[in-house]
């Protein structure tokens, strides 16, 4: 679903559900959005976590994004893993 260019800061744009089945500090998990701008991860409760807007929108300059959450767990070394999201982002602003 597109996000209109006028949301504002903190919009849930996604939500997703990450876990790991290892106890301790391997079961712990560190996710994470890339690239950083405009989008960031914030956990919402356990194993759940919000793709939220952290900044304004122009859809003049960028029309849609390409980001990729990384999720990576506590153990030494870390497994992880890796999810592309596309994300339209919509006029409103035009007639």
């Amino acid at each position: 679903v597109p996000v209109p260019e006028d949301a504002s800061v903190g919009t849930v744009v996604a939500v997703l559900s990450v876990w790991d089945r290892d106890s301790g500090a391997n079961g712990r998990v560190r996710c994470w959005v890339w690239p950083a701008w405009p989008f960031g991860v914030e956990a919402t409760f356990s194993g759940s976590y919000s793709l939220v807007l952290r900044e304004a929108l122009d859809r003049e300059r960028v029309s849609e994004y390409e980001v990729e959450v990384r999720a990576e767990d506590g153990g030494a070394p870390a497994l992880g893993a890796r999810l592309g999201l596309r994300v339209p982002v919509s006029d409103v602003n035009d007639n």
